[in-house]
């Protein structure tokens, strides 16, 4: 498999050498390498031609400025991996991240969404900043949609396979996406279908500096509801070009618990509220936790058993969108 490293960068002239050798000196190497500049004005560009212009593996690509999104939209129109792996230009690989991410890859062909854990390193944090749980996540769609599932972590962590990605990339609505376009990500690939992995391995160490937009802080009142309306439009926008049904999504949230390898208790609870907050009959609700909750609680899946098969989505509708947005600040 082909694999790309799509690094976006905006006036990180200072953190961005240090990102790109650290996808140089992966021990598994990378096919290709695509820093994308978003109209940087602190002498990136210099540095960049100076010392990666005529590197076999690097390409560089300068545009104007329009915000993380914008670059990974970029990015990914450019790349010609089979993988693509995203990093900020202030993060680092660790050496044997694309190795293990591979890894993971090449053990099941049906994964479209492999992330792991982080190491923040810096400026001290005060939040938790890596996901809980690890292993095969199965499918999130159901959940996504109706609870706010984020099932990621922060960019430099996640990778996915480009076909899977063409499915919802590249995205509009640039300009809600200045910053945090991990969600778009993350999001996306859920609502899409992804089958998803969590291999929890600290791969990456996460910069926490000064001009971080996101570090362990919570934003304040009014980022978090022009947030929520950001969302709103990407959540439609991803539904309406699939094309979903709303009560099919509805009909499988049961089926898509069990595609979930392990889960714990706080999965049963997040399915418990994908099924509430749906617009299914109250009986057709009520048959539906009985049914995950006989799925949790059966002696094939307390031993580490399935008893389903993960299912893509098909082209289906979605309902209106539940306000339960769980990650981490």
């Amino acid at each position: 498999m082909k694999t790309t490293c799509l690094v976006n960068s905006y006036n990180y002239r200072q953190f961005i050498g240090e990102a790109i050798e650290s996808a140089l000196g992966q021990t598994t190497p990378f096919d290709e390498i695509i820093v994308v500049d978003d109209g940087s004005t602190d002498g990136t560009a210099n540095l960049l031609h100076r010392t990666y212009g005529g590197h076999p593996t690097v390409k560089i690509i300068h545009k104007e400025n329009a915000g993380q999104l914008s670059c990974f939209n970029e990015g990914f129109q450019t790349a010609t991996g089979d993988l693509l792996f995203f990093l900020d230009a202030d993060d680092r690989y660790r050496p044997d991240f694309l190795g293990r991410m591979l890894s993971v890859y090449e053990t099941d062909e049906t994964l479209d969404f492999v992330f792991c854990n982080l190491e923040p390193f810096g400026l001290p944090i005060r939040r938790k900043i890596n996901p809980k749980g690890s292993g095969d996540l199965g499918y999130s769609a159901a959940a996504t949609y109706f609870t706010r599932y984020w099932a990621g972590n922060r960019t430099s962590c996640l990778s996915m396979r480009k076909a899977f990605a063409a499915r919802f990339m590249p995205l509009p609505f640039v300009e809600d996406w200045r910053t945090r376009a991990d969600d778009c990500l993350v999001y996306g690939a859920s609502l899409a279908g992804a089958h998803k992995y969590h291999l929890a391995e600290l791969l990456v160490d996460y910069r926490v500096h000064s001009h971080n937009t996101f570090a362990g802080q919570r934003p304040k009142r009014q980022a978090r509801y022009r947030h929520r309306l950001a969302l709103t439009r990407l959540f439609e926008h991803v539904i309406g070009r699939l094309g979903y049904n709303p009560f099919g999504l509805a009909d499988l949230i049961h089926r898509e618990f069990d595609t979930i390898a392990n889960p714990a208790w706080r999965d049963l609870m997040r399915y418990y509220r994908a099924i509430w907050h749906s617009r299914m009959p109250l009986w057709r609700r009520m048959a539906m936790t009985a049914s995950v909750t006989g799925s949790f609680c059966s002696p094939r899946r307390r031993s580490g058993q399935t008893n389903a098969s993960p299912q893509r989505y098909g082209n289906q509708n979605l309902p209106g969108i539940i306000d339960s947005d769980e990650r981490a600040a």
